[in-house]
């Protein structure tokens, strides 16, 4: 086609247009105009030969990212946030060991092992005392209540147990001469606290005083208070 004929061809172009009046030189310096920024543009935004991009799975974090989340936090030597451990068992619908923060009561223990079972009797431990780290929620059967000897309102008030027939007869669980039977009966002694007094007496002797039964791991100040009256070392 020759240079008559394109010019030709704009020129019809710029009519169909409406912009037959306007100079061809000035719509030539428009389009290199247009031009221009779109070169601009493409060497401003274009990536560089030399750029690196990798691909991360689910839920893999930048390596830049500095920023903890609260749970890691959480989970860090000397946090706030200070948890403890303990064994729930009995009448609830899924036994065994939960962390909650320290201070937590038993019923939020209970909760979390998933609530009572319908044969569960909540009157035989203190669903309001804090626990503390270590220990054994136990929640008793209505026929374990039953066969206590406990009644109602008279449960026992600061274990996490039942308390045994002897205990609620009066009588002294003696701990130098007591099986592991007889002490998991007394109220916040479970199977395996009783297992460590046992065991400690063999280990170490009798037991000279009812105080020496905080020697035993897992036994406090608090849970000692709660069975000074209920044990005897004779």
């Amino acid at each position: 086609m020759s240079q008559e004929s394109v010019r030709n061809v704009i020129d019809d172009l710029l009519r169909r247009a409406g912009l037959s009046d306007v100079p061809s030189r000035s719509i030539v310096l428009v389009v290199m105009l247009a031009l221009a920024v779109t070169v601009a543009c493409a060497v401003r935004w274009w990536p560089a030969g030399d750029q690196e991009f990798t691909l991360r799975e689910p839920g893999e974090t930048s390596p830049a990212s500095s920023v903890p989340t609260l749970q890691q936090a959480a989970s860090e030597p000397g946090s706030q946030t200070a948890m403890i451990a303990v064994h729930v068992v009995g009448a609830v619908r899924t036994p065994g060991v939960y962390r909650l923060p320290t201070g937590s009561r038993a019923e939020e223990f209970v909760l979390a092992a998933g609530g009572l079972m319908p044969n569960s009797e909540p009157r035989g431990l203190n669903l309001a005392r804090r626990v503390e780290d270590g220990e054994q929620v136990v929640v008793p059967t209505m026929d374990e209540w039953a066969s206590s000897g406990s009644v109602p309102g008279q449960g026992a008030s600061s274990g996490t147990g039942l308390a045994g027939p002897a205990a609620s007869a009066g009588a002294k669980v003696d701990l130098n001469r007591a099986t592991e039977a007889d002490l998991d009966a007394l109220p916040g002694v479970g199977p395996s606290t009783a297992a460590k007094i046992v065991a400690d007496r063999e280990a170490n002797g009798p037991f000279a005083a009812p105080e020496d039964l905080m020697r035993v791991s897992g036994i406090g100040t608090k849970k000692f208070e709660a069975l000074r009256d209920l044990v005897a070392a004779q």
